[in-house]
């Protein structure tokens, strides 16, 4: 298998799996052409994406397919005038031709720029005017296309090219005839494994968005997220559910899947959601693999589940958020697979996992993956004993390890402050067991600290959701002049704890009752000082269009308000 060009794949154990696990890289890596190339000339007709939309649109594309159009693509982009390192914006939602244009930017040399289509024009003009971007592809979306003209017109930034996906516009070029004219021969473009290939804006709690710069080098360290973690090999359909302008879509449609020869599988379900339409197209296209957000299977176990044929599935995986045991429990109970978890960053390859030969512990991310010298590091620099808080980090005195982030992009300051010491910091915290597992505490700036006490969200998140009325929670803190803190949890109820037909006053009186119910259940489950003493009912949490919960969110509009 091409897997094995770069790395030993035949492990027997998790100890065996971190002692002897290495990447190769080679000189001049480039995975356009290194792997898609490739596996392009060894399997033409093999099928590498498996597409289809909520209007029941299909395309799927060989690999000996994505070669060509690849090459028309970056034929293309050169011919308007883009260069290499010259930085260009894809906002294409779940559109098929987001694949093309990624692997057609990867060989002429241009920085690809993922960007969700919920971008506002104060985001276009932010990443026109800091990227300096010299191209744009965007689907057809009225709302999308507006801001990006209103962008370049009032930041006075002029694109090279413009073009639409999926649609007509005056000011857009047709993507699919634009093509048409340009040659499906490319000769190989070299490149550094240092050179830029990737770019991601990624939002901290305040100030502007960084980019997370990535090089050539990176989508090798994607060979532990899906070799290893979701175990993908040349007979799996594969199915990450993402929109492409996250970085999820390089964790789990991009490159560690093709290098492990997985088709992707692609399911675009526009602008909303629905648990039984995703059921449906897992049952239909008999997907083998299938990793998703908490958020999307606290949704599919209040289904019914028997009505779907999910046979086809041998394997699940979950990331984006901290799994609840309430979540893991339901799955299994329903479906008889495990969720194994997964963390990393937009900055990052998975770096904690429930790897296969590892037995899943509910409440626990996995441990630490190979490649990486990761450990969890206290606040003077030393690292943490067992049962010690601490934050994960990641050893670079010895240079960047494939797959980890670069530098932020023309922010010496950030990327300093996130390389000190020798370690490059996550600012997530987490602990150890006695058992070398990995326990998820929560972002440094989510930690609640209230009356001398450190709280994680994620415990409080855990003991709610074992409620039978609760169907999703994020945990904050408020400010209280007494405790410094105080925790909040912000629920959503299940259906059947929803008031239905009350009066106003009679609906104030059952969310009180609700709420002394969740308080009570808490002291109960966890330590009593972690109960939230304010609760807020809401019809739905503030979410990323990849389904993580924005907490920051809540936290901004509890402290304006």
């Amino acid at each position: 298998m091409l897997v094995n060009r770069f790395c030993k794949t035949d492990f027997t154990s998790y100890e065996d799996f971190k002692k002897n696990f290495k990447i190769h890289i080679p000189e001049h890596f480039n995975f356009a052409y290194d792997v898609m190339d490739v596996l392009a000339e060894e399997k033409p007709d093999k099928g590498c994406l498996l597409w289809c939309d909520d209007q029941g649109r299909e395309r799927e594309i060989s690999f000996g397919e994505m070669k060509l159009l690849s090459n028309r693509c970056a034929n293309m982009l050169l011919e308007h005038g883009i260069q290499k390192g010259d930085f260009v914006i894809a906002t294409l939602r779940s559109r098929y031709e987001f694949w093309i244009v990624a692997i057609a930017c990867h060989k002429m040399g241009a920085v690809l720029v993922p960007v969700t289509h919920q971008s506002t024009l104060k985001d276009f003009q932010y990443r026109f005017t800091k990227a300096d971007v010299k191209a744009i592809f965007a689907v057809a979306d009225e709302r999308l296309l507006s801001c990006i003209l209103e962008a370049e017109e009032t930041t006075g930034h002029k694109l090279k090219a413009k073009f639409i996906i999926d649609g007509e516009h005056e000011n857009f070029l047709n993507f699919d005839r634009e093509m048409e004219s340009f040659s499906t021969e490319l000769e190989r473009i070299p490149n550094e494994n240092s050179d830029p290939m990737l770019c991601y804006f990624t939002s901290g709690t305040s100030g502007y968005p960084k980019m997370a710069l990535h090089n050539y080098a990176y989508p090798l360290g994607h060979i532990m997220t899906a070799k290893f973690w979701q175990t993908l090999g040349p007979d799996d359909l594969h199915f990450t559910s993402a929109d492409t302008g996250w970085a999820k879509t390089s964790w789990g449609k991009l490159y560690g899947q093709w290098i492990s020869e997985a088709e992707i599988f692609v399911y675009d379900y526009g602008t909303r959601f629905i648990p039984t339409d995703l059921l449906e197209v897992i049952s239909k296209y008999k997907v083998t693999v299938f990793c998703a957000p908490p958020t999307i299977f606290r949704f599919l176990i209040r289904e019914d589940l028997k009505k779907y044929d999910l046979s086809s599935l041998r394997y699940t995986t979950i990331a984006g958020e901290p799994l609840n045991a309430e979540v893991y429990n339901k799955w299994k109970e329903m479906t008889g697979l495990e969720l194994r978890e997964g963390f990393g960053q937009t900055e990052t390859p998975v770096i904690i996992a429930t790897y296969p030969w590892i037995q899943p512990k509910p409440g626990s991310t996995g441990k630490f993956s190979p490649h990486f010298d990761i450990d969890l590091v206290k606040n003077d620099g030393t690292r943490c004993e067992v049962g010690e808080e601490g934050e994960i980090c990641i050893n670079i005195e010895n240079g960047i390890p494939a797959g980890l982030i670069s530098c932020y992009y023309l922010d010496e300051e950030k990327t300093a402050e996130a390389t000190r010491g020798g370690w490059y910091h996550t600012g997530d915290m987490a602990w150890s067991d006695e058992d070398g597992y990995i326990h998820f505490v929560g972002r440094s700036d989510d930690v609640i600290k209230s009356s001398g006490y450190r709280i994680g969200p994620f415990e409080v998140e855990s003991a709610l959701m074992e409620h039978p009325a609760v169907l999703e929670t994020a945990i904050t803190a408020v400010p209280d002049p007494q405790r410094g803190q105080i925790v909040k949890a912000t629920v959503v109820l299940t259906k059947d704890y929803r008031p239905e037909g009350l009066s106003e006053e009679e609906t104030a009186v059952y969310y009180e009752k609700i709420k002394k119910e969740l308080q009570t259940h808490v002291k109960k489950t966890t330590a009593p000082y972690k109960y939230p003493r304010i609760v807020e009912f809401v019809d739905e949490l503030p979410k990323t269009t990849s389904g993580k919960v924005r907490r920051v969110e809540i936290r901004n509009r509890d402290n304006n308000a």
